[in-house]
């Protein structure tokens, strides 16, 4: 066996001894198998037996790094892996994050994500996008296990992704993982975390110049974000809608002078970092939160901070407008902050360069400035010219396919409880085109589940089928966020979209994005996993992937049903059409008509395989709560 990361992880776990110590190990039945439920494994040898699959099977040669058509031909899973791959191994009803007896771990680890690749393969993904996996920072840590967002080292992975039964590092691991997906033909794209660090980043030592410092004293007892009276606030909006950024509205004095100049002396005592400013005052880092909207009420970020993109001494502080909608002052080269750009711009090749993989994802995108966005792709590009680029934001606008970026986000999880946002949103893109794929999705690890309103019931999962199948034949890219096919409800993260309610109801220690959890692997959530659907879906889609991803203007538009709440989409390139038809109502069966120009035809139905029937001019559908249906149209239409 040539000797690779994957067959050295393999030799690793054939190289522990049978039986472990204290095993007790439980694995879901559904990772490699169609069945919820539990199987009793040897961790040793169910995962290597699993790695040596992918090995034996799988030729070397067969992954293609050639040709950019992967980009828009993506279909996506996003693995959170310390989520996503975590389980009860042993049965006790908790998700521990120490390692158990035998030295493997119960929250997701890298080993445990590989494991996942088959079964990630079987639904039809042909992507896995992964949350950060860098060094978390400890310093206001949230939850137990702390934000993957609180980046102390970002050339540096987490350790808790490893397996200590193994001996090997989590950059090894990952080397694996990379190699596992590509033998799968799977890509791998990484999430990057460069607008925030944590509030200990690795950074604050030697370069305090790349961060906000606030005075240590009474007066930022109370910092938070600056408050803007509402005649402020109107003028802000005003300005940003017209895209006028000269003289935007800046904080109060007050708020401003809480922040101090640079040099800041940054020194280490106590197990903490501490700053003092030229003339000897004590000074801390500031911690971050939502600059936008101004009057934004998300909680703080207390476990991270804003990385300075300028050096523009009037723009000393964190407000809207140094964070993300920048003064034009700030345009000025002079004012860039020219070494913390440099070392952002290479951390992605340093990525390429050491586990090969194949796109990223920029968080806070819209916060970076649009100069070292384009220099981040241009250096990644030079690497590999198919290498793919995903932006956080929420409108695929041509000035972000511009910058190099190949999709976007976009706004479809804050539109889709509303069949009538759904329709407005949709006729919008069919006027104006559709500029860069947006995401295929009801919802991702910041925004409430599609199923969160419903948890725990049949109408949740109804929503969950309606979403993909509509997302399925939209100019798009499809989006499984892991757990979607259990039809999980519980929230990762309370990012967007979220109540003051549900914040009360899910703090950090509750959430999975700062604390141990696990999906239902077992259970399903009492309900019949989407699995097979979402690979049917997956397949009719790929039948007829030019037209699907068609965004040219007037090729996705609103037929009129008779039946309101039953939804219909037709997507029209050349002589093909396709029909989507929906029921958006969850508990009750709807019936309603369309009507055709053609007097009489027999349409096959997608999905289920029935015909129906156009008689008249009319074809008459009936769908169960949440059903959906897909029509190929005859090329007369």
């Amino acid at each position: 066996m040539q000797t690779t990361y994957l067959s050295l992880l393999f030799q690793a776990l054939e190289n522990l001894p049978d039986p472990l110590p204290g095993t007790t190990y439980r694995v879901p039945a559904i990772w490699t198998g169609d069945e919820t439920g539990t199987q009793q494994v040897n961790p040793a040898r169910y995962f290597a037996s699993i790695i040596n699959e992918i090995l034996k099977n799988h030729d070397h040669a067969g992954y293609d790094h050639a040709g950019s058509s992967w980009r828009s031909e993506a279909v996506v899973y996003n693995l959170f892996v310390r989520l996503a791959a975590a389980f009860d191994h042993n049965g006790d009803g908790r998700i521990e994050a120490d390692a158990l007896d035998c030295g493997f771990r119960e929250t997701g680890t890298l080993l445990k994500a590989i494991a996942l690749l088959p079964y990630i393969k079987k639904l039809g993904a042909n992507t896995v996008y992964l949350l950060p996996l860098t060094e978390i920072g400890s310093a206001c840590k949230k939850g137990s296990l702390g934000s993957p967002y609180a980046i102390k080292n970002p050339r540096k992975l987490d350790s808790l992704l490893t397996e200590p039964a193994l001996g090997l590092s989590a950059e090894v691991l990952l080397k694996a993982f990379v190699e596992a997906a590509h033998l799968l033909d799977i890509r791998v794209v990484l999430e990057f975390v460069f607008r925030t660090t944590s509030v200990d980043s690795s950074w604050i030592q030697k370069h305090p110049e790349w961060f906000y410092w606030l005075r240590d004293d009474e007066s930022t007892a109370h910092y938070g974000p600056p408050g803007f009276d509402p005649d402020t606030l109107g003028k802000i909006y005003s300005q940003i809608e017209r895209h006028d950024m000269q003289n935007l509205p800046a904080p109060s004095s007050e708020y401003r002078d809480k922040f101090v100049s640079q040099p800041v002396t940054v020194t280490r005592n106590d197990g903490g970092l501490h700053g003092s400013t030229a003339d000897g005052s004590p000074c801390k880092v500031a911690t971050a939160f939502s600059d936008w909207p101004p009057d934004d009420k998300q909680p703080p970020w207390s476990d991270v901070t804003y990385l300075k993109m300028h050096t523009h001494e009037a723009f000393n502080y964190i407000a809207y407008n140094t964070i993300r909608m920048y003064d034009s002052a700030l345009d000025n080269p002079e004012t860039f902050n020219t070494a913390l750009w440099d070392e952002i711009a290479d951390i992605i090749p340093s990525f390429q360069e050491s586990y090969n993989i194949d796109g990223a994802m920029i968080d806070m995108g819209h916060a970076l400035p649009s100069l070292l966005k384009r220099t981040i792709v241009r250096k990644a590009r030079e690497k590999r010219a198919d290498f793919a680029f995903w932006d956080e934001n929420f409108d695929p606008s041509p000035s972000i396919r511009e910058e190099g970026f190949d999709a976007v986000f976009g706004s479809l999880p804050f539109v889709i409880h509303d069949i009538v946002f759904i329709r407005g949103l949709l006729n919008y893109l069919n006027k104006t085109g559709v500029a860069l794929p947006f995401f295929g999705t009801g919802e991702n690890h910041n925004t409430p589940r599609v199923c969160f309103r419903y948890p725990r019931q049949e109408a949740g999962r109804n929503f969950s089928m309606f979403i993909f199948t509509l997302t399925a034949v939209l100019p798009a890219i499809p989006f499984l966020q892991s757990g979607m096919e259990l039809c999980e409800w519980y929230p990762v993260n309370l990012g967007l979209n979220f109540t003051d309610e549900d914040r009360e109801l899910y703090p950090p220690e509750k959430l999975p994005l700062f604390s141990p959890f696990s999906y239902d692997w077992e259970g399903g959530n009492g309900l019949k996993p989407l699995n097979s659907y979402i690979a049917k879906i997956l397949s009719i889609r790929s039948r007829f992937l030019d037209l699907v991803l068609s965004g040219e203007p007037g090729s996705m538009t609103i037929p009129y049903v008779s039946e309101p709440e039953l939804f219909a989409v037709m997507r029209s390139s050349g002589a093909q059409s396709l029909l989507f038809v929906g029921n958006s109502n969850l508990y009750e069966e709807r019936r309603g008509t369309l009507e055709f120009s053609m007097q009489n035809s027999t349409l096959t139905e997608l999905i289920g395989g029935e015909t129906h029937s156009i008689c008249e001019h009319k074809l008459e559908i009936s769908c169960k709560p949440g059903a959906c249906m897909l029509f190929e149209l005859p090329d007369t239409q």
